[in-house]
């Protein structure tokens, strides 16, 4: 294992090949077509989702196209407006599926909803008259009774026409990209089995989107999308949130919907999920402490809700995080029954309030109500103590970086087919993952180097081939940091594999480390350490590096294991959004919440079956 953490004219080659590939001299490695890094959000909630409008949204799915373009839209709340201060490249408005846009109806005397016998009640100035007018809604969607006034079939095909229109507005190939979408809301007994749905065109649409009062079974929701591909449409689900699952987002022998983890489960779930969202605004699901007791970084922005209005922790840690399903994934392929969690890795954000939040210093919520920093750390009056700490444990925003041949629907979606995606919890960071069998230790400092990469070994996201006799594989990493954003701490590639007993396990090895750091005689690297000023909440790049590679050879390479691997990069520790709050309102930090984090990001794995 080698790390070029010094060697600036190394890194000047590395670097420039997130951007251009350059061919060898001799034309023997082929050109591969640029791939640049386009980073946006799939999970965008707008007042047209229905708890988005009862807490405090007062914009639509125009405006939040235009806050991701970099315009400056209306916040509610305390009247602050929202603008994002680099925009993104793509975004795609997911309004729940359940009424879509037909609460802000209530508020047109013109509409029949206006009719409805809540209108009053949401539209009114009550808060508790209002909230309890959301919770008999929600309480219908999550118990499958349909509100004949609300769920109007007509309505519905009108407002889902109106997605579909602006999305097709704000779409400018090469530019900006746009998708339609919406979020299947299924929550059994208050536990999350969300899936953003996203086409990828508008052609072949359906009539109105499927909801979880038609099914809250994800085997449904995937016979549904069958259903729409045979009319022609194209169309992929993305999961979230299984750390409020309690349990059911990766199941352990039986699914939600009744299916046996077998080989027609594996099939019918990874034809229609191709990605995981990894990290959000409720938390990070990546990994739990108590699954994963020896990663020092395991406690990440961990929300340990389900989604119930009690504040319930979930009972079962099993099932709702990514790096046990991962691995256990290759437990089920091994025994014959099919890999059921091969999932790809993106962030996002999951905000009700338009703007997806990914600054840490330009965070304003996740709901309406939220555009007040008092409100964000103390939760808004009348609330209790317990829902104003699950307000503050909020995560800010994620990012979905995909990597794609230009900016358009018909790249950008091909690039999430093949899993070449990466996610972060906010910061815009660079990470390639390559893996392969021919790459020598001094692959990165060549010319070309993207190049044959392409040619002999596989991105993040794919399958190694079967390992030839005695070979190991080896990974090329390379990882830059945010432009004006924190230096990174190191880079590691996490490896999960079964044995051949058929037990699981998984090891976290150092690939690149900053500032010249050493293992101690455990293995240990010594803490990057901290410049955060807390009553300041700043920090400096005097620790770290801005990059970061590695070619990377596994010592522990077994060829007849089933084995994954995948990047998590980190940065320095910088001030969490909740810091900037406190030093903005000159108040001390809330107890219960870290004063900094280490923001991070996770390359989509790579796979090896011998």
């Amino acid at each position: 294992m080698k790390t070029f953490v010094n060697n600036v004219f190394l890194m000047s080659i590395v670097l420039s090949s997130f951007i251009l590939p350059v061919a060898h001299a001799d034309n023997q490695i082929p050109l591969i077509p640029t791939r640049e890094v386009y980073f946006g959000n799939f999970h965008i909630h707008t007042a047209w989702s229905f708890d988005a409008y009862i807490n405090g949204a007062i914009s639509g799915p125009d405006e939040a196209y235009r806050w991701a373009k970099g315009e400056e839209i209306p916040g509610g709340g305390d009247g602050t407006p929202l603008q994002i201060k680099v925009p993104l490249d793509w975004y795609v408005v997911s309004d729940h599926a359940e009424y879509l846009g037909a609460l802000p109806l209530m508020g047109d005397p013109d509409s029949p909803v206006s009719k409805h016998p809540l209108a009053a009640a949401i539209t009114g100035d009550d808060p508790k008259a209002s909230f309890d007018a959301y919770t008999e809604i929600l309480d219908g969607i999550s118990n499958r009774r349909k509100d004949e006034i609300l769920g109007d079939p007509a309505v519905a095909a009108s407002l889902w026409k109106q997605v579909v229109d602006i999305t097709n507005k704000h779409y400018e190939p090469g530019k900006f990209t746009t998708f339609a979408g919406f979020e299947w809301t299924s929550n059994p007994g208050w536990r999350n089995l969300h899936r953003v749905v996203f086409f990828a065109d508008t052609d072949n649409l359906p009539a109105q989107p499927f909801s979880a009062i038609d099914s809250d079974v994800p085997e449904d929701l995937w016979k549904w999308m069958d259903q729409e591909r045979a009319g022609g449409a194209k169309l992929l689900a993305i999961p979230h949130n299984g750390n409020a699952s309690d349990g059911l987002m990766f199941p352990l022998e039986t699914s939600y919907g009744g299916s046996s983890l077998n080989k027609a489960y594996a099939e019918a779930r990874m034809h229609n999920e191709t990605l995981y969202e990894i990290s959000q605004i409720k938390g990070t699901s990546e990994v739990h402490p108590s699954l994963s007791p020896n990663d020092e970084f395991a406690g990440f922005e961990i929300w340990d809700y389900t989604l119930a209005s009690t504040a319930t922790p979930p009972e079962h840690k099993r099932g709702g995080y990514m790096r046990e399903a991962l691995i256990r994934g290759l437990q089920l392929q091994q025994d014959g029954k099919g890999n059921p969690f091969k999932y790809g890795f993106i962030g996002d954000s999951d905000t009700h309030n338009s703007a997806s939040a990914i600054e840490e210093d330009n965070y304003t919520g996740k709901f309406g109500f939220e555009n007040d920093p008092k409100h964000r750390l103390y939760g808004p009056p009348g609330v209790s103590k317990a829902a104003a700490k699950q307000v503050r444990q909020f995560s800010s925003g994620g990012v979905a970086a995909v990597w794609a041949k230009a900016n358009t629907r018909e790249e950008v979606f091909a690039a999430i087919a093949r899993k070449e995606t990466y996610a972060t919890s906010g910061p815009r960071m660079k990470v390639r993952f390559f893996g392969g069998y021919g790459f020598e230790q001094d692959a990165l400092a060549k010319s070309g180097w993207l190049d044959a990469a392409y040619a002999s070994g596989v991105p993040m996201g794919g399958d190694l081939a079967k390992a030839p006799k005695g070979k190991s594989p080896t990974f090329l990493i390379a990882a830059m940091k945010e432009a004006n954003g924190a230096n990174l701490d190191r880079v590691q590639v996490i490896k999960g594999w079964v044995d051949g007993n058929g037990q699981t396990h998984e090891k976290i090895y150092n690939v690149a480390v900053s500032d010249d750091r050493k293992a101690d005689k455990d293995g240990k690297i010594p803490s990057v350490g901290s410049t955060v000023d807390v009553k300041t909440a700043t920090y400096t790049n005097t620790i770290g590096a801005a990059e970061l590679s590695a070619v990377w050879s596994d010592p522990d390479f077994d060829p007849k294991r089933y084995s994954v691997y995948y990047v998590r990069v980190l940065q320095i520790p910088t001030p969490r959004w909740s810091t900037y709050d406190s030093a903005r309102l000159g108040v001390e930090t809330p107890e219960d919440l870290p004063e900094s984090i280490q923001e991070r990001a996770w390359s989509s794995p790579i796979w090896y079956s011998p």
